[in-house]
C-alpha cells in the first residue's frame, strides 16, 4: 500500500488541502451568483442541434413539455459533457482512446462507517476510498482488477466493498450509483467561429485525483472574460482564439498526467504494488517532489508563458493571494471581475503602451500601494503587474 501521500500544506495558497464537496452543492452555489448576476437559466430545454452562421447561433431546443423551439445567440459554448451536442453539431472532432478500465462510485448511508474522517485502500483486490458527505451519506469510490462498466446496483457495490476491505460498512439507501471508465479523449479544438466548448465537453479522462472540475472551471475563467471583453465590442474577435492557445495544451498534459495517475491506481499486481511503494518512499524522502506532484494535482502550477523571451519571469504565471499592505489580497481586487493593475511604486508609469491600451479597453482598476510584509519572496521585487480577471499575469515589471 502507498502509505507515503503527497502533502498540501506546503502550497502556495490560503486553501492547503483537498476538500470534498458535493457536485449538487457546487452547482447550488454557482447557479446562485449566475442568477444573482442576471443570467437566465432554462433547467430541463435540451439542445438537439443547431445551425452555425457568420454572424450568429442559431439552436433547436425542446422544453421540458417536449415543445421545440428555436433561439439564437451570438456566441454558444457547449458545456455539456463528453457526449457534448454542441460539439458534435459544430463538427469538432474528439479524438482518444477507449476505456481500458472501469470504476464504480455509490453515495449511500453507512450503519458501520470508517472510524477515520475519509478512508482510503489499495490491496491486491481493488482500490477503495470512503468519504463523508453532508446528510449523513458516505461517498464510496473505487477500481477492481477486471471491473466493468455496466450498471451498479447496491447488492453490486456491497460485494466490491467487501471483498475490498472485508466488510460492507452496513451500507444503504443508496442517492446514486455509477460507473465509470478510463476513456481519454480530447476535442481537436476549442474554438470554431462562434461556438466554443469548455469543461467535459472539451476533455474527458478517468476521474483519478478528482480534477475534472477543477479543470472546467478553470477553462470558464479563462474563456469567460474574454468572451464577455468580445461580445461587449472591447476586444479584438482574435481575443478568443487565445482561450484555444492557453487552454488545450493544459487539457492535453492533463489527459497525460491523468492516464500516469490511472495506472499507479489499478497496479495490482506485484509487481504495480512494488511501483507504488517505491513511489511513496520518494515522496516521504523527497519534500520537493511531493510538492511538485501535488501543484500539479491542484492546477497551481499552470501557467500561460509569454511570447516575449525578455519577459519577466512572473508573466503569465497564477497569481497567489497576495497579501496587500492595506489589509485586503489581491483576490479581493479581482471580484468584479476586472483586470486590476497594480501599481506597488510607480511601476506602472512604465507600462508598454499596447498594453496600456489593453488596461483602459477591458476597464481595468488601478489599485496603488504595497505588498504586505509575508509576500511571497519572487513578488517582493515587483513593481507593477497587470491582472487577468482570471488571476494569471498580463504584464509584470520590476
Amino acid at each position: 500500500m502507498l502509505e507515503d501521500r503527497l502533502d498540501f500544506r506546503p502550497l502556495p495558497t490560503r486553501h492547503p488541502y483537498t476538500l470534498f464537496l458535493p457536485q449538487a452543492r457546487t452547482e447550488e452555489l454557482l447557479e446562485k451568483h449566475a442568477v444573482g448576476l442576471g443570467a437566465r437559466l432554462l433547467a430541463g430545454h435540451t439542445v438537439t442541434g443547431l445551425a452555425h452562421g457568420d454572424e450568429s447561433v442559431e439552436l433547436d431546443v425542446e422544453g421540458p413539455d417536449g415543445r421545440r423551439y428555436a433561439i439564437g445567440a451570438r456566441y454558444v459554448v457547449g458545456c455539456d459533457g463528453p457526449g457534448s451536442t454542441v460539439r458534435r453539431a459544430a463538427g469538432i472532432a474528439f479524438p482518444g482512446t477507449d476505456a481500458t478500465v472501469y470504476g464504480f462510485l455509490g453515495d449511500v448511508r453507512l450503519d458501520d462507517p470508517p472510524r477515520s474522517p475519509a478512508l482510503s485502500a489499495h490491496t491486491p483486490d481493488g482500490a477503495l476510498m470512503v468519504v463523508p458527505m453532508a446528510g449523513g451519506l458516505h461517498r464510496i469510490v473505487g477500481v477492481m482488477p477486471g471491473g466493468s462498466g455496466g450498471e451498479l446496483t447496491l447488492d453490486g457495490l456491497r460485494g466490491n466493498v467487501a471483498r475490498i476491505l472485508g466488510r460492507d460498512l452496513g451500507m444503504r439507501d443508496p442517492i446514486w450509483l455509477s460507473t465509470f471508465g478510463s476513456a481519454s479523449r480530447q476535442a481537436a479544438e476549442y474554438r470554431t467561429g462562434r461556438i466554443m466548448v469548455a469543461g467535459d465537453a472539451a476533455h474527458m479522462h478517468f476521474p483519478t485525483g478528482g480534477v475534472g472540475l477543477n479543470v472546467g472551471v478553470q477553462d470558464a475563467m479563462n474563456l469567460g472574460w474574454r468572451l464577455a471583453a468580445v461580445a461587449r465590442g472591447r476586444a479584438p474577435d482574435g481575443l478568443l482564439d487565445e482561450y484555444q492557445a492557453e487552454r488545450h495544451p493544459v487539457g492535453a498534459d492533463l489527459l497525460e498526467k491523468s492516464k500516469a495517475q490511472t495506472a499507479l491506481v489499478t497496479a495490482f499486481t506485484p509487481e504495480g504494488r512494488a511501483l507504488r511503494a517505491v513511489l511513496g518512499e520518494l515522496i516521504a524522502a523527497h519534500p520537493d517532489v511531493s510538492l511538485d506532484l501535488a501543484s500539479r494535482l491542484a492546477a497551481l502550477n499552470v501557467a500561460y508563458p509569454p511570447a516575449d523571451p525578455d519577459a519577466h519571469p512572473l508573466t503569465g504565471a497564477r497569481l497567489p493571494d497576495l497579501p496587500l499592505r492595506d489589509g485586503r489580497t489581491v483576490y479581493e481586487l479581482l471580484h468584479d471581475a476586472h483586470p486590476v493593475l497594480l501599481d506597488l511604486g510607480g511601476g506602472a508609469d512604465g507600462i508598454p503602451a499596447a498594453v496600456a491600451e489593453s488596461a483602459r479597453a477591458l476597464e481595468a482598476v488601478t489599485h496603488e500601494g504595497a505588498l504586505g510584509d509575508d509576500a511571497p519572496p519572487e513578488w517582493r521585487d515587483v513593481r507593477a503587474a497587470l491582472i487577468r480577471p482570471d488571476g494569471h499575469a498580463h504584464w509584470v515589471a520590476a
